[in-house]
């Protein structure tokens, strides 16, 4: 038996048995953290998704819709053939996970309803809660530790409470976690994963070598920038776990820094081997068949914004971002937990930070641009804070029971108040109204003619609410996007372009027709109005006003 496997399972003989009391005090404050974070996510779960990045969701929408009616027994040919038309519209950026068992799931409860995508990913959310929880409180619990074990595994239990409360309550962290997008499925993986590589550190044993390569493929295979933070994590701790064994076996000859024989280890372990294979293999299968889509992705927001990397305002734009999303102070206390973290839980953390700033090297636009793409973020964060919170924790144990109690008051309100401000958005803003809106719009546009639209969501509301699709005139942000990537347009070859063979132009998004002066001038120049009505406005293309001759 090696040394991790003996620590390992030193650790389960150690494990105190507490009191009733404490133990069941225990256990309900955790069920309580746990049934708040599901709660606040589940709030409001019926309304339209538009409360997040509108437009990924209504993506996540659109293809399950698809889906739904390909299989549906005794669908309308013509609703059926439009659905389906509308899916594969949409374009394919990683395999359709979700989208997959929201379809069947509207099938078994006979019918469309979107919320259940939201209850699917608060639960995945959670999940990785469970993962995070024990993950955290095994790395804070010294088992080997003589005084005061039963305290000690109490400070790691409240400690890690307060860790997944960060998780579970973070206000961008329950809005995003609730919505209609492969993201907190890819969360939940990459959490499971880092669970799975820190026990197979401790123990070595083939099933955290399985364990750990299959969650990290699916994660990879649900979204694959997981590919970073995972990898990254996965040399770290394979290279802290092999280093040590190397360090074991060669402490009598001075050998305990020896690089190279430690790289010669681990090109020489199958179980790395076998992490490897499951890591990368789904993922492989799955873009191998995707005609240079991963390659193309690749090109348009890696290459062609490199430069973005270059530019000092990319990473202040970058850390204000993460900044408004986890708050400064969190982010400089989670830095800190990293460094006062023991040794293996330090490897682990290093590997997954520098893991997400390769991430965001690899993607410098949306790192400032997209929220979303820091959700990671958050379960990283929380872990970090752990070993800052366990000091903490351990120097309130030693106060008198009325500061005990006071910090117990002071954390339930902080954690009410976060909870408060994370289902804020939903409580103020009411979307029901909104499909209503765009059903009534699409039921207005002429069906004699092909239509130009400079609409919301890169016509996501239209088409999934409205049941129209129309060509896309591109906002300011993709023109701003165009410019960065050296490919923007003169505005009347583009302009002809774009409306060739279209009867008319429709304008949903005032905000940016008023963005937008050469368009809207142009419009209203040269093409007469055939109609408009509140929140929309109808140019006809196919009949240009006649244009008087100068002098």
């Amino acid at each position: 038996m090696n040394s991790n496997q003996s620590e390992a399972q030193t650790t389960i003989k150690n494990k105190p048995k507490l009191p009733k009391l404490q133990s069941i005090i225990l256990w309900l404050a955790t069920l309580a953290v746990f049934a708040l974070g599901l709660g606040i996510r589940l709030y409001d779960i019926t309304d339209e998704p538009l409360d997040f990045h509108p437009t990924r969701q209504l993506r996540g929408a659109i293809i399950a819709r698809g889906m739904y009616y390909d299989i549906l027994p005794d669908a309308d040919p013509d609703t059926k053939d439009k659905a389906i038309a509308f899916w594969f519209s949409t374009g394919q950026y990683e395999p359709s996970i979700l989208e997959y068992i929201v379809s069947r799931t509207y099938l078994l409860i006979g019918g469309e309803h979107i919320w259940v995508a939201r209850l699917y990913n608060s639960l995945f959310w959670i999940i990785g809660g469970i993962a995070l929880f024990i993950l955290t409180r095994s790395m804070l619990w010294d088992s080997r530790s003589k005084e005061f074990p039963k305290r000690s595994y109490i400070i790691a239990w409240i400690s890690a409470l307060v860790a997944l409360a960060y998780y579970l309550l973070n206000p961008f962290g329950v809005q995003a976690s609730r919505t209609f997008q492969p993201d907190p499925g890819m969360v939940m993986w990459i959490i499971l994963t880092i669970y799975a590589l820190h026990n197979w550190s401790q123990t070595r044993s083939w099933k955290w070598t399985i364990l750990s390569g299959i969650f990290a493929g699916i994660a990879v295979l649900t979204k694959a920038v997981a590919a970073y933070t995972i990898a990254g994590a996965a040399v770290a701790i394979v290279i802290y776990t092999i280093s040590n064994k190397q360090a074991e076996n060669y402490s009598d000859n001075g050998n305990k820094n020896n690089f190279i024989a430690t790289i010669k280890r681990i090109i020489l372990t199958p179980q790395v081997w076998v992490m490897i294979v499951l890591m990368i293999t789904p993922m492989t299968i799955y873009y191998a068949g995707r005609e240079g889509r991963a390659s193309q992705y690749f090109n348009s927001w890696t290459i062609a914004l490199s430069h973005l990397l270059l530019e000092p305002q990319t990473y202040v734009r970058w850390l204000h971002l993460v900044e408004s999303l986890m708050g400064l102070a969190i982010l400089l206390l989670a830095i800190l937990g990293v460094l006062i973290a023991r040794p293996r839980s330090r490897a682990l953390l290093l590997g997954l930070w520098i893991g997400y700033v390769i991430y965001g090297m690899f993607l410098p636009y949306q790192m400032y641009t997209h929220s979303y793409y820091h959700l990671q973020l958050v379960p990283i964060i929380a872990i970090s804070l752990a070993s800052v919170i366990g000091i903490l924790a351990s120097s309130i144990a030693r106060q008198g029971k009325i500061w005990q109690v006071l910090a117990v008051i002071a954390i339930t309100a902080f954690m009410l108040y976060t909870s408060w401000i994370a289902i804020l958005p939903q409580y103020s803003e009411d979307y029901h109204s909104e499909r209503q809106y765009w059903e009534e719009i699409g039921s207005l546009l002429p069906s004699n003619g092909k239509i130009v639209g400079l609409t919301q969501d890169y016509g996501y509301r239209l088409m999934y609410y409205g049941w129209h699709k129309v060509k896309l005139w591109p906002s300011t942000g993709e023109i701003k996007l165009a410019k960065l990537r050296g490919s923007e347009k003169e505005f009347d070859t583009y302009f002809s372009k774009r409306i060739k063979d279209a009867s008319y132009f429709l304008v949903t998004s005032f905000k940016q027709f008023n963005n937008q002066p050469v368009l809207k001038e142009t419009l209203y120049e040269k093409y007469p109005v055939y109609a408009e009505g509140p929140g929309y406005l109808i140019f006809d293309l196919s009949q240009p006003k006649e244009q008087s001759n100068p002098r």
